[in-house]
């Protein structure tokens, strides 16, 4: 089974820029499609972007559109967030997942593989 390993979280200030990475180990993450999710106490885990593979086609939820960009390495075996002019209803855990198939819907409950999250907190 594949482990995913986020790092990258932080603590920046609002208009900043953080890049999070998604390293897969224990197998290849060919054929999986990446996801990012992200969740702030008391709410439900919130979609943000998504990579299907081999294609590499992309997904970025309305609410991070044109701030976030979701892309790969796949010689790495990683996938990386780049959220740019972060703002404080940014913070939140943010969590790498992945399902060994494709589907046009990004529920949570979809992805089975996740890593242990990295925390993002926004704040001046």
């Amino acid at each position: 089974q594949v482990q995913f390993v986020e790092s990258g979280g932080g603590l920046v200030h609002p208009g900043a820029s953080l890049r999070l990475a998604c390293a897969a180990s224990g197998r290849t993450f060919a054929g999986y499609t990446m996801a990012w999710f992200r969740q702030t106490p008391g709410k439900a885990r919130e979609f943000n972007a998504a990579i299907t593979q081999p294609s590499g086609s992309t997904y970025v939820a309305d609410s991070v559109k044109g701030r976030f960009t979701i892309s790969r390495d796949i010689a790495k075996n990683t996938v990386y967030l780049q959220m740019n002019s972060l703002k404080p209803e940014d913070t939140a855990v943010y969590y790498c997942a992945g399902r060994p198939y494709y589907s046009n819907t990004y529920y949570p409950s979809s992805f089975d593989s996740w890593g242990q999250g990295t925390q993002v907190t926004v704040s001046s």
